[in-house]
């Protein structure tokens, strides 16, 4: 019995209608161009929108550099030894905060 009350007010939430249109908020990203972006473009931007990249704020250049290790190790990016670099350098150039640790 408490599984069937589970399973129904579960299943409420498949009756929900909006009668009005919705519209999905559309934020544009101010977006730096320079040397390296066309990396970013081709190894990052696959994945994730700028943002993810925007939202990190100003940080170091050890610190992008994890970042990019991190997509590598865990999430499997496949990124070149070459674009590594590249990509470094254009985070830490455009969204860097000056300091290298």
């Amino acid at each position: 019995m408490k599984k069937l009350i589970v399973m129904m007010l579960l299943s409420i939430s498949l009756f929900a209608q909006v009668k009005e249109e919705m519209e999905v908020p559309y934020i544009a990203y101010e977006i730096k161009m320079g040397k390296g972006f066309d990396a970013v473009n081709a190894n990052c931007l696959m994945c994730h929108s700028f943002g993810y990249i925007i939202n990190q704020g100003p940080q170091s250049k050890l610190f992008w550099k994890k970042k990019i290790d991190k997509m590598i190790v865990h999430f499997k990016a496949p990124i070149t030894k070459e674009d590594q670099k590249t990509v470094l350098d254009y985070l830490y150039k455009h969204y860097g905060n000056g300091e290298l640790k």
